[in-house]
């Protein structure tokens, strides 16, 4: 598995991934598959402050992961979200935590303050994930999307980038050391 900043090529596996959980899962609230050339716009807002990787596996996009702007207003500048996608057949293995880590420590390295995640109710292994990186639930909005005919429950979870790193928190859960 090799771990790398993406780069035009491997659009047609983002958007593959992307696509999929359109369509499966309220990972997403867009509603529509994308064409590539929508994904080809989004990719030309990233970069330098913004980064975007992949995990590559045998030539094939595995799982993406990025930073972006929290909200538009200069206030917000030092905080990102960060978001993360992993093809399917790779679900369990511990790739999401790989380019979380990767994505924070860039994070960290651009000056960043907070990083924020944004996750749908009933997405478990997102919010396991997070915690164990070390986020802290901060909101929850009730109601706010609607996918598959449901309304769909947002969780806010942050991470302050001055604290530990990620890899300190590993093992731990709502900030309390496992027995």
């Amino acid at each position: 598995m090799i771990i790398r900043d993406a780069g035009p090529e491997d659009l047609p596996g983002i958007l593959a991934i992307y696509n999929r959980a359109i369509v499966t899962n309220t990972a997403t609230f867009d509603l529509d598959e994308q064409t590539l050339e929508e994904r080809t716009e989004w990719f030309s807002h990233y970069g330098g402050r913004y980064p975007i990787i992949v995990a590559e596996d045998g030539g094939e996009v595995a799982g993406y992961c990025y930073i972006s702007p929290f909200r538009p207003k200069k206030g917000y500048d030092l905080t990102v979200e960060s978001t993360v996608y992993i093809h399917e057949d790779h679900w369990g293995k511990g790739l999401a935590r790989v380019l979380m880590d990767e994505i924070l420590k860039r994070a960290r390295t651009l000056g960043y303050h907070v990083v924020i995640a944004c996750i749908t109710g009933g997405n478990e292994a997102s919010i396991r994930l997070h915690r164990r990186l070390g986020y802290e639930l901060s909101g929850h909005l009730r109601e706010v999307g609607r996918k598959f005919g449901e309304w769909q429950d947002v969780f806010f979870y942050q991470l302050n980038l001055d604290s530990p790193s990620p890899s300190s928190n590993c093992g731990k859960l709502d900030g309390k050391p496992e027995d």
